[in-house]
């Protein structure tokens, strides 16, 4: 049996790729070790002890606490790292940037430095194609190109990413990177574009969209992205970046106006809001580098993946009702009431 060490397995991306893993790969067992902050519902991973027996077990934790890891990596004896744990939402991070460079910094430091103490077979680093900064109309962002952040977020992302390549070169850690497009699926927050509007929609309230709404994402149904982890946690090269896109650039209110269509609700709900500081224009990934070299391809197309969205937000309104509450509608008060 290969231990496989997830972080953040109760966040969105985390919660997909656990279940992904136990379904897909009877000789994995999944170590999932995650901090439960606001974004992490353990209740996304209820039953799964139960489900999978001696395949799945589950840790309360901060990465960024090297006596709490060193503790889970002698214990276990993981041999793969996939390390998801991320404070991720770019709002958040102009909020407050000292919990994204202890959590997307500090805590990838800890988890590299006991990846090359215990041993550690591969250590995979889940990143963002926002480390590329931004484009204009046209282009697409490639692995050779520089770094060029323009959030909190996305700068401690790319921080991470150095970090990384730093490990690989210094001490030979067989480690690789990945960099994603936006994902979208069950188990989002609701602080992001597609489940916020559905939720939004489905009460009746306003839908907020930043600036003109014109600003485009390239969009990866989840399961495609959990598949390519995978994949390059298999067969990656050591020390490469994988690009990973969902050959589906949107602009966010076609989006929003497409959520509306399939919900049968008015645009009228629509509210153009301020715009975030510093809002990247346009994401495209090439993604021909993972096709190339791993055979991966995006296999869910956006107009059914978001139809299968919706539909799973409308069908699981317990999932969500339970989150958007308390901290969360403080937190939205700030974003967007008041702009």
């Amino acid at each position: 049996m290969i231990n496989v060490l997830v972080t953040g397995g109760c966040g969105f991306i985390g919660t997909n790729l656990v279940k992904y893993i136990l379904e897909d790969k009877p000789d994995w067992r999944v170590v999932n070790i995650d901090l439960l902050t606001y974004a992490g519902n353990i209740e996304s991973t209820i039953g799964l002890e139960s489900t999978y027996p001696g395949r799945y077990v589950f840790y309360r934790g901060d990465i960024a606490d090297s006596a709490f890891i060193e503790e889970v990596f002698g214990r276990e004896k993981i041999d793969i790292v996939l390390n998801l744990a991320a404070e991720s939402h770019v709002d958040r991070s102009i909020e407050d940037a000292g919990v994204f460079i202890r959590t997307n910094i500090m805590g990838v430091q800890v988890l590299l430095d006991a990846a090359i103490k215990y041993h550690v077979d591969r250590f995979v680093q889940i990143s963002t194609d926002e480390v590329y900064g931004s484009l204009g109309l046209t282009g697409t962002f490639r692995e050779d190109l520089p770094m060029a952040p323009n959030s909190p977020y996305s700068a401690s992302k790319a921080s991470a990413d150095l970090l990384v390549r730093s490990y690989i070169k210094t001490y030979g850690l067989d480690a690789l990177i990945t960099r994603c497009s936006n994902n979208y699926g069950p188990f989002q927050f609701p602080e992001k574009l597609i489940p916020l509007m559905v939720v939004n929609a489905y009460e009746g309230k306003q839908l907020p969209v930043y600036g003109d709404g014109k600003n485009v994402r390239d969009w990866i149904y989840v399961h495609d992205h959990c598949r390519g982890i995978v994949m390059t946690a298999e067969n990656g090269k050591k020390g490469e970046a994988y690009n990973m896109g969902g050959d589906a650039e949107k602009e966010n209110i076609e989006i929003v106006r497409l959520i509306l269509e399939y919900m049968e609700k008015s645009t009228d709900l629509i509210k153009f809001v301020k715009d975030r500081p510093g809002h990247d224009f346009r994401y495209a990934m090439d993604f021909s580098k993972i096709r190339n070299a791993l055979g991966w391809t995006p296999a869910v197309d956006f107009s059914s993946g978001i139809r299968q969205t919706i539909d799973w937000y409308l069908n699981n309104r317990n999932w969500w009702k339970g989150i958007i509450s308390g901290e969360y509608m403080d937190y939205y008060e700030r974003m967007y009431t008041s702009r």
